[in-house]
This record gives C-alpha cells, structure tokens and sequence, in this order.
C-alpha cells in the first residue's frame, strides 16, 4: 500500500479498534467456589455473615464439596446438588423444572446458588429458615433425589473415604448435623463478586462499556430495578408480586404457602443478578428464556393479579434503552 493511502487508513484502523473494544468484552468465566471467600470476599461484597453453632473449616468445605457432586446421594444414583446446580450455568438449572430422580420434575426453577451465604430465609417461597435447612430438603424430596434422610446416612458411613474425611472435617461418623454443616459451607463458597460493575465502581472507568454504563443509569433511574435488585448483591431478598406465574389473573401461592397470609399471594424472593449472564432461564418456574425477556416482562408492568407489586408499572423505556440494561446485566 502507498505511504500516502497507509497514513490515512492507519487511524480508521485505530477508531474501530477502540470503538470494538468499548462495545465487546471478554467472556467471563463461571467464579469458581472457594473456601477463602468466606473470610475475603469477592471485591464488591461485605463481609459473609457467620453460620450459627459452628466455624466452618477447609475440611469441612472439601467435604461438601465431594458431597455436592456425588449421585450416591439420590435414590437410584443418578442426580447430584451439581446436577440441578451445574457450575457452567451459573450453579442454576439450565431447565425451566430441573430433571430429578426416574424422569421427574422439581416444582420450581433450581435458582443460581450465588452468594447464598448472606442470606437467611432461602427457597423461592423462603420456607428455608437458614442455609443449613435448605441444603438437605433435595435429597428426600421426591421429585429430586428422592432418599431419606436416614438411608443417606448409611451409604455415607458406609464408604471408607467419607469415613475418614467426616472424621477429618468433624471428629465424628456421618449424620445430619455434619452432612449439612459441610454442604452448606461449600455452598457459602459459591460467591460472585468483583465483576466489570465492580472495577467500575472502584474508578476503573474502562471496566464498563458506553452502553453498560448507560444500562447503570437506566438500572439505577427510570427503571427502577434497584428498588428489589439493592446492590451490591443485587437483591432485597424480599418476596414480591411481579405477575409470574399468574393464570388467568389467580397468582400461585408463593410465600403465602409459608405464611398463610393472603396479602403474600403470588410473591417470591428476589433472585440476585449476580452472574446473571450465566443462569438462564429465568424466574420461579423459569417461564423467561432470556435477559431481553426479563426486561420486556418488567417493560409491560408484569402480569395484572389483585396483590400485584404496587411498583410493577409500564416502563417508558425504548428499544436502545432495553439494550442497554441488558447490557449492565451482563456486566454484573
């Protein structure tokens, strides 16, 4: 190419790089869980709240996770935690009802096990008190692992290596307390922090793209998404009424099936939106297939049911402004 033509081409060529960069990032990995997490966090979260009754230990993390992926804990040897929770889809089920034990189906969506160490009350309906509770409900339930508790137990001591690494983690044989003691500390390993929002907010301007930071604003204006999704882990962990799941206009139970209270009719908790890129589809009953769903749901005002969320109203977003909330989405 001639000097002359090269001078000129050389700083197009120079524009669309930048302008490519800005607008591309590289794909993300699934964090993998960690143990350390539990005493440094990710950049972005606060310090992880401490289990009650016990300190968790390295042990007792190595064991829950040996534990999260073993099929001898289902009935027939065929379904793991991992297997409604696998890490490549953001520990959620890349199933609307995740697949349990001779073909069935669970009730709801398996939902993104991110950063499930700082809350309390734990399911969609919260009928979880702790963590603790939640992470041995799966194995006897009978449309997922479907094997009592007790039988569990057995298999458990009856293997030479769980022996061993039970008495390593507790000082004792297998049995409930211990069980979900080192399921729930390798799930408190489960974080999702120090995302390109994060860097962003630490002064890494470049950490966002144009179009992500224009779908912070929207996020944090005229969409109202902050008012469930509070950062910096992208929920309230509250329980709302958004319309999901209504038929007909009648709403599921949802958190009224624990509480009995009517005004409760068709709320579930708020999932995070950590690692939300990740965990598709989406919702309860996972009836949203994509990010552009979601915000096209939240953009009509849900679905109209007589305890609908007072703040579930049409969105006056455009189509650049669904893009670019999508986009911040994907920077989280």
């Amino acid at each position: 190419m001639p000097r002359a033509r090269l001078a000129q081409f050389l700083p197009m060529v120079f524009v669309v790089a930048i302008a490519t960069a800005q607008q591309s990032q590289p794909a993300q990995q699934s964090p993998e869980p960690s143990f350390a997490s539990l005493s440094t966090p990710p950049v972005g979260l606060p310090p992880m709240p401490k289990p009650a009754g016990y300190e968790p230990t390295q042990a007792m993390f190595d064991l829950g996770q040996r534990l999260f992926h073993d099929v001898n804990l289902s009935s027939d040897r065929t379904v793991s935690c991992a297997t409604c929770h696998p890490a490549a889809n953001g520990f959620a089920s890349p199933e609307p009802l995740p697949k349990g034990i001779a073909g069935r189906r669970a009730k709801r969506h398996a939902p993104a096990l991110w950063n499930r160490g700082y809350s309390t009350l734990q399911r969609w309906d919260g009928s979880s008190a702790s963590l603790e509770a939640f992470v041995l409900e799966p194995i006897a339930d009978e449309n997922e692992m479907g094997l009592p508790l007790p039988e569990a137990i057995s298999r458990l001591r009856n293997d030479a290596t769980y022996k061993d690494q039970f008495a390593a983690a507790f000082a004792s044989e297998a049995d409930a307390v211990p069980l979900q003691r080192a399921l729930a500390t390798f799930v408190r390993g489960i974080t999702a922090g120090n995302a390109p929002y994060d860097r962003f907010q630490r002064g890494a301007v470049d950490a966002l793209t144009p179009a992500q930071r224009s779908g912070q604003w929207i996020f944090e204006s005229k969409g109202g998404c902050w008012r469930c999704h509070t950062p910096p882990l992208f929920t309230d962990e509250a329980f709302h009424n958004t319309g999901i799941g209504v038929r007909e206009g009648k709403a599921e139970a949802g958190r009224a099936s624990v509480t009995a209270d009517p005004a409760d009719q068709g709320r579930w908790k708020t999932p995070t939106l950590r690692g939300v890129r990740l965990s598709a589809p989406y919702m309860h009953d996972g009836s949203l297939a994509t990010l552009e769903d979601v915000v096209a749901f939240y953009v009509r005002g849900g679905n109209a049911n007589p305890t609908l969320d007072p703040h579930m109203q049409p969105l006056q977003l455009t189509a650049a402004d669904q893009r670019n909330l999508v986009a911040f989405l994907l920077s989280l």
